[in-house]
């Protein structure tokens, strides 16, 4: 195995919005990362997000993690908030992304 991502719905009675998929893991080992694996299993949650009827897809992340912010960005998310957090054992600016997902229609699955 060379990567994994994992969507979860964001539970509703955590205070989680309905319809609201949250992207919790992405892994590449190191001897794939730069291959194109974490760009392919981002597109690969967000086809099961779409065809399972989420509506938007968030996740969080922090600004050391500068390869996988720019594949969430090539993805289509937005920066939507930055702050301050103490994770992992050190001080990080945490980042929170946001995905609106298009509804698969007909037209965009020829």
């Amino acid at each position: 195995m060379v990567g994994g991502g994992q969507p979860a719905p964001e539970p509703v009675d955590s205070g989680g919005e309905p319809g609201v998929a949250k992207l919790r893991t992405l892994l590449v080992t190191p001897a794939a990362r730069g291959l194109g694996v974490g760009a392919e299993l981002v597109n690969r949650v967000l086809s099961f997000a779409r065809s399972a009827g989420y509506t938007r897809v968030t996740l969080w992340t922090n600004t050391t993690q500068s390869s996988a912010r720019r594949i969430y960005e090539a993805a289509g998310f937005t920066l939507t908030s930055e702050d301050p957090r103490h994770s992992f054992g050190h001080d990080l600016l945490g980042q929170d992304w946001t995905l609106d997902l298009a509804p698969v229609t007909a037209a965009s699955t020829r």
